[in-house]
């Protein structure tokens, strides 16, 4: 499966199937979002939630993909992700694309 955020794939004639998307809401610990709060006081990355997005976004792709292997599909193109905050410590992540066959 070859995934691309541009509306082609270089070298690849490609005939148009069908949005696919994919979409997970994440959550942390309460422990680690306690840590996290204290660590807004004094600056710099948080670290549990930059992973909680990582872990989001990966889950997210990988049941795009698996909605585009069920039609078939040679790639994805024109990826897109968007997130969004859902509570305190939870966050939205979805990804969608178009799913092409090549010819």
């Amino acid at each position: 499966m070859i995934l691309v955020n541009t509306d082609y794939i270089s070298g690849k004639n490609i005939e148009t199937i069908s949005i696919v998307k994919g979409s997970t809401i994440q959550s942390k610990h309460v422990g680690k979002d306690i840590m996290s709060s204290f660590k807004t006081i004094v600056g710099g990355e948080l670290g549990s939630y930059n992973e909680m997005m990582n872990q989001a976004r990966a889950l997210a792709t990988k049941r795009m993909v698996k909605e585009a292997e069920e039609l078939n599909a040679d790639g994805i193109i024109n990826i897109r992700y968007a997130s969004s905050a859902i509570m305190q410590g939870a966050a939205e992540v979805i990804v969608y694309g178009t799913a092409v066959k090549f010819v």
